[in-house]
């Protein structure tokens, strides 16, 4: 017996094989009642264990062709909506395991740690409720030592952005504009912390009508010369963040900022350490200027004109890192209706931290057992499928 939501999402499953098809329906519907319980207790039984084994052992069903019915009935869900966020993120799944690895995973950071990396792209309601995934890339690290630090920053800055791990970002905005084109009844905002803030990426969207998108800045990026003649003209000055701090205050607003632990004790990166609890008086900017592009080896990229938002703390205590978000973003700024809503999106984007702790905690996807990673990956799409209806369920529940 099926639980009812799982019709939809298998609506349009081909794995090629009938009786896979029909496994897989009744193993989503059985993980996805008991998601927290190992795959032979979710199953209830030596024949129903040894079908979900089966089917995750075969070489006919894949990560792709497990979610993409679930695309499917998520791009169904993204069509009744009027706006859909799509929240792209990466997360490692660690598969260390403390006598025999999982074949096939790759290095999570050097030798330490084993396991593989999901980079979804997950729609959302403006209001956080989530819709489902409408793309999602899995892959390893091959385990070849990595060269001196010197060499390999040498090596980066001459490789092609589409060589890199960082082009999932810029494959993402691209798959973004297609659901825009697929669905242009509802509008398409694409989002990203700041590991996306790649050039390529802004150009890419800069290129692109199609989708709407907000990325939060991870560089101080320098602009196109702003500074009148006899003003200051220095490098320094033609920089992102100064260039908003000489904007009038749009608003201002008090948040509650939470107590942070540092993840590791030697960790000194501003977002990473130790912080307290205390209330937080903000300060909004907003203006459009026009990035400087920096310089490629293989091809000359253009100066892409965006609309930044700057939400920073006012009079921080002396010993904590001052909270402060640098928003780049298509969506209109002109008001301080407009920014105050692009800020509200970008908050959103936690949810998909949640999603992610949903696959994690809830679902318990790390503690899977399997010897080779072509068997984990059909069992991944399944259980991020299951995250996403336990989050959906939860979510609702709560209203």
């Amino acid at each position: 017996m099926l639980a009812p939501w799982v019709v939809d999402e298998v609506r349009d499953v081909d794995l090629n094989d009938e009786r896979l098809d029909r496994r897989l329906a009744l193993v989503l519907s059985q993980l996805g009642g008991k998601p927290t319980m190992s795959i032979p207790a979710a199953c209830g039984g030596y024949a129903e264990t040894a079908g979900a084994y089966r089917l995750f052992n075969s070489e006919k069903v894949t990560f792709e062709n497990v979610l993409q019915p679930h695309i499917e009935a998520t791009l169904r869900r993204v069509a009744e909506q009027d706006v859909a966020l799509l929240i792209q993120d990466t997360t490692e799944i660690d598969l260390t395991r403390p006598q025999q690895q999982v074949a096939g995973a790759g290095p999570l950071d050097g030798n330490s740690r084993q396991g593989m990396f999901l980079h979804p792209l997950h729609a959302f309601t403006p209001d956080g409720t989530p819709l489902g995934t409408v793309a999602a890339q899995a892959w390893t690290r091959d385990d070849t030592p990595p060269p001196p630090k010197d060499e390999r920053h040498a090596r980066r800055k001459q490789t092609p952005i589409e060589e890199k791990e960082s082009f999932r970002w810029v494959e993402m905005i691209e798959q973004s504009g297609e659901v825009s084109q697929q669905l242009p009844d509802t509008q398409m905002i694409c989002i990203g912390d700041s590991e996306a803030d790649i050039y390529e990426l802004l150009a890419e969207a800069d290129d692109s009508s199609q989708v709407d998108w907000i990325v939060r800045a991870c560089q101080n990026r320098a602009v196109q010369q702003e500074a009148a003649p006899g003003e200051n003209d220095s490098e320094a000055a033609n920089r992102l963040r100064e260039q908003l701090l000489t904007r009038d205050v749009l608003f201002t607003h008090k948040i509650q900022v939470r107590a942070r632990d540092a993840k590791v004790s030697c960790e000194d990166r501003a977002r990473r350490t130790a912080r307290g609890p205390r209330e937080a008086q903000m300060e909004v900017r907003a203006t459009e200027l026009t990035l400087r592009p920096p310089p490629r080896p293989d091809r000359k990229l253009l100066p892409v004109t965006v609309n930044v938002v700057l939400v920073s703390e006012v009079d921080p205590p002396a010993d904590e890192t001052p909270v402060e978000w640098l928003l780049l973003t298509s969506l209109p700024i002109g008001d301080a209706e407009q920014v105050r809503q692009v800020i509200q999106y970008y908050c959103v984007r936690w949810m998909i931290e949640i999603l992610f702790r949903t696959l994690k905690s809830g679902c318990r996807v790390e503690k899977r057992r399997f010897e080779h990673i072509d068997r984990m990956l059909p069992c991944l799409a399944v259980y991020l499928i299951v995250a996403w209806r336990t989050l959906y369920v939860c979510r609702l529940g709560r209203e």
